[in-house]
């Protein structure tokens, strides 16, 4: 395991389980991506060269942050469709998120925090 990485941490009868802000991250980028009126999450310039020196979710439009008492946090920076009501699509990505992560690893997010970065004309 990468030690920069972190993971959660579930606590099991027989053992530990281990789940990494990367598989966190791709839960949260479909969910994001099956939202009516997302576009994309906005990625930066560079976030392909980041990527290659270790840091993985640089730019890419989505934090994940674990901290010391297992408390899951995550920032989306979105890009929405042109006509979209903002509000309406940032509400129904948080709760898309939080669903999506509650139901396939059992764990309670703290905070979905939605950044409107654009708006596109499709």
């Amino acid at each position: 395991m990468a030690e920069n990485k972190q993971y959660i941490t579930q606590n099991q009868d027989h053992g530990n389980i281990m789940i990494s802000e990367d598989v966190i991250g791709a839960i949260v980028d479909h969910a994001v991506c099956e939202v009516e009126g997302v576009v994309s999450l906005s990625v930066k310039p560079g976030a392909d060269i980041a990527e290659l020196i270790g840091k993985k979710n640089w730019g890419k439009g989505l934090k994940v942050v674990i901290d010391e008492e297992q408390n899951l946090s995550i920032d989306c920076n979105i890009i929405v469709a042109y006509g979209q009501n903002i509000v309406n699509v940032a509400a129904a990505v948080q709760q898309a998120v939080s669903s999506a992560i509650e139901s396939m690893t059992g764990v309670q997010i703290s905070a979905v925090n939605v950044n409107v970065c654009e708006i596109v004309r499709q």
